[in-house]
């Protein structure tokens, strides 16, 4: 049997396969920001001419009563297929994840709202030089490491109130190696 196009999903044995789609702005822009350097974002030269900012890539939200702190996430490489049981999220603020080791890895995203069933999940594939920003609400799956040992520099949110739900899936998805 054929693995599933990019994005799409095959049910097998009562457990839903899917493919790590590619990231891109307009695909994730429902969960939030892509953080790249491209020239479809605004940039300008800064420091005499020897740096160019690209401007204003994430909206990084602490919410009420919150800071926005940072830090380094490493994480370990998965095996594929990996099995998506569990999604979590982050309802009083954003959260960033910024590539640092030169690797890509996989992004595993559900929309804001009811807790995801295993039929709402999207895969992305990220390359190295990509960095998310999810969105307050978005449903996610936590760091996903591919080829080796990663570290993340990661924005996100400090402050009271709680803020991580988990829920388990209705059904295992397994990701499927990427392409």
């Amino acid at each position: 049997m054929n693995a599933p196009a990019p994005g799409a999903a095959a049910v097998l044995s009562g457990t839903r396969t899917i493919v790590a789609e590619a990231l891109t702005p307009e695909a994730f822009a429902p969960f939030g920001d892509v953080i790249e350097a491209s020239d479809a974002v605004r940039h300008f030269p800064i420091n005499g001419g020897n740096t160019e900012r690209y401007h204003d890539l994430a909206d990084v939200d602490a919410g009420p009563g919150g800071r926005v702190i940072i830090s380094i996430f490493r994480g370990q490489p998965r095996a594929m297929p990996f099995p998506i049981e569990m999604m979590e999220r982050h309802p009083l603020g954003s959260q960033a994840f910024v590539p640092m080791s030169g690797r890509p890895y996989l992004v595993v995203v559900a929309p804001a709202g009811d807790a995801p069933s295993g039929g709402d999940l999207r895969v992305f594939l990220a390359r190295a030089d990509q960095g998310v920003n999810y969105a307050r609400g978005v449903w996610h799956h936590p760091l996903l490491a591919l080829d080796g040992v990663s570290d993340f520099l990661v924005v996100d949110r400090a402050g009271d109130g709680h803020n991580c739900d988990e829920v388990e899936l209705d059904h295992t998805v397994l990701i499927a190696p990427p392409r």
